[in-house]
């Protein structure tokens, strides 16, 4: 089996303060991928920037304090890639230092850790994520056109920070002018779907549920009501898709417990 994990930890170092670190020492997985680490390798201790038992890549942003993604590995990658430029991709170079998007390769399989921006209707952020969206899909086609050829498996995981269907997130009704869940957001993502033919893991695998939900605002008592987000989701190749056997939101028992804004979203593949 193959276990993988995304998680959105909203900041590193608070997250290991307040229990990510003895959620790391007892997961199962194989590879933990990990969005909006908000620190460099050296601001961060021992133990948690480079574990015992872990192969850990960091990609930080070139902005102090912003995004950053990482990959904990069990096996030591083959290949190590940061940042998407490089594949003549238009645009894509612009993001390569803004720690949004760190590849690896393991036997048989491409794993990737993504934090696509969040964006904010009319303001530059959503531009930002916009410019990102339009590079971005055009990798996607390439980076599972390059791993068939090699005889590999894709699978993308992270904060894409868009709810694709009203089943995706409690109030769609007061959120259709809001920016994870516009009009273009919803069918941009549908072509990642369709046009990139990559599938939603766990949606495959939950069809007809609402969520599960893996983003809770801190604010109210959206938690405690599950009026939240599933905004985090492993988008795989269709042969690693079907190897899929379970996948579940790795939701906190109650608020004080949770490590971060975000739940750890968690799927097992037969390899």
């Amino acid at each position: 089996m193959l276990t993988v994990t995304s998680v959105n930890v909203n900041g590193l170092r608070a997250a290991a303060k307040k229990g990510f670190v003895e959620w790391l020492a007892g997961t199962d997985a194989d590879v933990v991928c990990l969005q909006e680490v908000r620190a460099e390798l050296a601001q961060l201790p021992e133990g948690v920037g480079t574990p015992e038992g872990w192969h850990t890549v960091h990609a930080p942003a070139a902005a102090k304090g912003r995004a950053g993604v990482s990959l904990y590995a069990r096996q030591a990658p083959e290949r190590v890639q940061i940042g998407f430029g490089g594949f003549g991709v238009l645009g894509a170079e612009e993001f390569d230092t803004s720690g949004r998007y760190v590849e690896i390769d393991l036997p048989g399989v491409t794993v990737a850790s993504l934090y696509l921006p969040s964006g904010e209707v009319g303001t530059e952020r959503q531009e930002e994520k916009e410019r990102f969206m339009a590079a971005f899909l055009p990798y996607l086609q390439g980076l599972k056109a390059r791993a068939a050829a090699d005889g590999r498996e894709v699978v993308v995981c992270g904060d894409w920070n868009i709810a694709h269907q009203e089943a995706d997130l409690k109030n769609w009704k007061a959120n259709r002018k809001s920016s994870g869940f516009l009009p273009e957001e919803r069918a941009w993502l549908t072509r990642v779907l369709e046009e990139a033919a990559y599938v939603d893991v766990v949606r495959a695998l939950h069809p007809d549920v609402e969520g599960p939900y893996s983003w809770w605002s801190y604010r109210g008592r959206a938690f405690d009501n599950d009026s939240g987000w599933r905004i985090d989701y492993q988008m795989a190749t269709p042969g690693l898709a079907g190897r899929a056997v379970k996948a579940w939101v790795e939701r906190a028992a109650t608020h004080g417990e949770r490590w971060s804004d975000h739940a750890p979203v968690t799927v097992v593949y037969e390899r």
